[in-house]
C-alpha cells in the first residue's frame, strides 16, 4: 500500500466514479502523461478539437511536456535551446517549455500529482470537500484548472503582491481567492492562512512544499522528458552535464533526482533570488522571481542530492525580461546575430525561467564547462504571465532604447559571474537537511523521525519509484469503474 495514500474509502470512490461518468471523465496515468503514446486513441481522436485551455476533461490528456500546439495531438518534447551568442558561454544551454500546457505552466502536472492520488482512492470527496491551493505562483492555477476538469471545488492561496494577471485568471475560472500579505517570500503567511481553514475539516490543503505527489510527478515525467531529449541530440561527445531549477516547492528539481541515476556525474543545482538567500546563506527577504517560494527548505526536496546553489539578483531578471520583451530588445538581439525566428521564441522564458538561464550560466562558468557539455532547465512558463510587470518597468524606468538592450545583455548576460555560486561538501548538505526542522518539525506538526528518514537515499527511491506505481493502479481501477 502506498505511504502517501492512507486509507481507501470505497464508497466516496463508488460516488466520485459516478460523477466522472456523467461528466465523461477519464483520468490519465502518470505513465501516458510521460509517454502519450499509451493514450487511448479514442481520446487522442478528440483532441484537435478542444483548446489547449478549454476547461474540458480531455485536457487531463496534455498534462504533458509533448503536446502540439500546431495539431492538437501530440510530438516530441517542446524544449528551447538558447543561443550561445545570448549566453555567452561554450556548454549548451537547453530549457524545456512549459507554455505548452494547460494554463501555459507547468505547474498543472504537480496539481495533478497532489490531488488525483487522493481523488481515486476516496480521501478527497468532490461532493463535500474543497481542494485548497497555497502557491506563491503557478502551483494554485495548476490546481484550480485541474479541480475545473475533475469538478471539484478550488481554493487559491497566494501573496497579494503577485501578477494582476494570476488573480483575474484564478477568478475567471471560478476559484475562491484569498490574497495573503507580502510578495514572493512570504510563504510562512501562506501557511498560517493553510491553519485557519484546516479548522474546517471540508478544506483539503495540498500544500506543494510538503505534499509528495508534487516531486514524483517531475520525476517521473519531467525527468524522462530531459533524458529524450538529450538522446535526441546525438552528440558523439556529449555529456548531461547539469540540471538546474530554482528550489521553490523543490517539485521539478526532483527531475535532477531521475536524471542523475541515469548520468551519475550531473550537478543538480538549484537556484534561488540574491535578494532571499535562504539556501545559500540561510538567509531571508523580499525579491521578484515570482513563481518561486523562499525562507525555507521544502519538506519534499532532497538536499542531499543536491550539488550546488546559485543565487541570482531580481534585477538581472527584470533587465533580461525587458531585453527578451521590448521591440527595442529584439533589434539588438539581431544585430548579435540572433536569428529572427530565436528571437521570436525568448518570450517563452518568464521571470523564473530567466532566473534558471542565469543560474545555468553561472554553473558553465563555475564548473568551467565546455561543448560537449549540456545544461538542462525549466522554462516554467511564458512572458505572456509577466506583460504587467514589462509595463511597470516601462512607466518606471521609461522607454526601453537599443543602447539600454546592450547594456541589460553585456551585464545581466555576458558578465554573469560566479559569485554568489556554491559548492555543496557533505555537512553541508546535512546543514541544509537541519533546516528543515525549523519549519517542519517546529511550525508544522512534523516529527524529528520523519526527518532523520530523509536523510536516507532508499528514502527518495522508495518515494519516487515505488508511489508512482500505486498511484497508476488506482487510476486504472478508479477508470474501470467509471
Amino acid at each position: 500500500m502506498s505511504s502517501i495514500i492512507k486509507h481507501l474509502n470505497h464508497e466516496v470512490v463508488r460516488r466520485t466514479a459516478a460523477r466522472c461518468r456523467e461528466r465523461d471523465i477519464t483520468i490519465p496515468t502518470f505513465a501516458q502523461m510521460q509517454n502519450p503514446n499509451l493514450i487511448p486513441q479514442t481520446i487522442k481522436d478528440k483532441l484537435p478539437s478542444v483548446g489547449l485551455w478549454d476547461v474540458n476533461p480531455l485536457n487531463l490528456f496534455r498534462i504533458t511536456w509533448k503536446n502540439d500546439v500546431r495539431t492538437g495531438m501530440y510530438g516530441g518534447v517542446n524544449y528551447l535551446e538558447i543561443p550561445q551568442c545570448i549566453t555567452g558561454v561554450k556548454a549548451r544551454i537547453i530549457g524545456l517549455v512549459g507554455k505548452y500546457f494547460p494554463t501555459g505552466a507547468h505547474k498543472v502536472g504537480a496539481a495533478f500529482g497532489c490531488l488525483v492520488p487522493r481523488l481515486v482512492s476516496g480521501e478527497f470527496d468532490p461532493e463535500k470537500h474543497k481542494a485548497v491551493w497555497p502557491s506563491t505562483g503557478n502551483f494554485c492555477r495548476g490546481g484550480a484548472f485541474d479541480c475545473a476538469l475533475l469538478d471539484c471545488t478550488p481554493v487559491a492561496i497566494l501573496p497579494e503582491e503577485m501578477s494582476k494577471e494570476r488573480f483575474a485568471w484564478l477568478k475567471e475560472i471560478g476559484a475562491e481567492v484569498i490574497a495573503t500579505p507580502g510578495c514572493e517570500s512570504n510563504v510562512k503567511e501562506i501557511y498560517d492562512k493553510c491553519w485557519d481553514l484546516k479548522k474546517d475539516p471540508n478544506n483539503i490543503i495540498f500544500n506543494q512544499f510538503e505534499e509528495f505527489g508534487n516531486p514524483i510527478w517531475h520525476y517521473n515525467v519531467t525527468g524522462p522528458a530531459i533524458e529524450e531529449v538529450f538522446g535526441e541530440l546525438k552528440m558523439e561527445n556529449g555529456r548531461a552535464a547539469a540540471f538546474i531549477s530554482a528550489t521553490g516547492s523543490a517539485g521539478t528539481i526532483a527531475a535532477g533526482d531521475y536524471l542523475k541515476k541515469q548520468y551519475p556525474h550531473l550537478k543538480i543545482v538549484a537556484s534561488e533570488a540574491l535578494q532571499c538567500p535562504t539556501l545559500l546563506m540561510n538567509g531571508f527577504g523580499g525579491h521578484r522571481i515570482e513563481g518561486i517560494g523562499d525562507k525555507h527548505v521544502p519538506w519534499v526536496h532532497n538536499v542531499r542530492n543536491t550539488d550546488a546553489v546559485a543565487a541570482i539578483d531580481d534585477e538581472d531578471c527584470m533587465r533580461v525580461l525587458r531585453l527578451f520583451n521590448e521591440p527595442a530588445g529584439r533589434e539588438y538581439l539581431s544585430l548579435c546575430a540572433v536569428s529572427g525566428n530565436a528571437a521570436h521564441e525568448l518570450p517563452l522564458l518568464g521571470i523564473s525561467s530567466i532566473g534558471n538561464l542565469l543560474a545555468a550560466i553561472k554553473t558553465a562558468k563555475y564548473f568551467e564547462m565546455d561543448e560537449n557539455d549540456v545544461i538542462f532547465t525549466i522554462f516554467t512558463d511564458s512572458s505572456d504571465m509577466y506583460k504587467s510587470r514589462v509595463e511597470e518597468l516601462r512607466d518606471e524606468l521609461g522607454d526601453y532604447t537599443v543602447v539600454q538592450a546592450a547594456k541589460d545583455h553585456s551585464a545581466a548576460l555576458e558578465h554573469q559571474g560566479i559569485e554568489y555560486f556554491k559548492e555543496l561538501m557533505y555537512y553541508d548538505r546535512k546543514a541544509l537537511h537541519n533546516l528543515k526542522y525549523y519549519t517542519w518539525v517546529e511550525q508544522q506538526g512534523r516529527t524529528v523521525e520523519d526527518l532523520n528518514a530523509q536523510w536516507s537515499p532508499e528514502f527518495w527511491q522508495t518515494m519516487f519509484e515505488d508511489e508512482v506505481k500505486v498511484f497508476d493502479e488506482m487510476i486504472a481501477e478508479f477508470n474501470g469503474l467509471v
